[in-house]
């Protein structure tokens, strides 16, 4: 965690790790230990505090949203983890293949509408 940025900046910051694990668990409706479960199956890697604490960003606490919708619908934790690693997979190189198209239609001078 670095200090370098003012807090209004970091408080923005979908990255910065701001919640400790039992404000995590309490917005998300969990428990730490729902937390700590997807952390050992490499869904999330919170930060740690210079005392050794977890904290989580913003970011990480929509992924571990995801993972506990489809754990509360019935899906095994480890499950669940790899579906939403295989989501995010999927979306970014669907923006890739995006970007790759755009840059090809412009080269190419088309508009990729048909």
């Amino acid at each position: 965690m670095t200090p370098d940025k003012p807090l209004s900046d970091r408080l923005e910051d979908d990255d910065y790790p701001a919640y400790t694990m039992g404000r995590a668990a309490e917005m998300l409706g969990t428990t730490p230990g729902f937390l700590r479960a997807i952390g050992e199956a490499r869904l999330i890697t919170p930060l740690r505090s210079e005392g050794g604490h977890r904290r989580y960003s913003r970011y990480q606490l929509r992924i571990a949203a995801r993972a506990r919708e489809l754990v509360d619908r019935g899906t095994p934790i480890d499950a669940a983890c790899r579906i939403v690693i295989l989501e995010d997979q999927l979306e970014e190189a669907q923006r890739i293949n995006a970007e790759y198209r755009h840059a090809a239609n412009t080269a190419t001078g088309t508009t990729g509408t048909t």
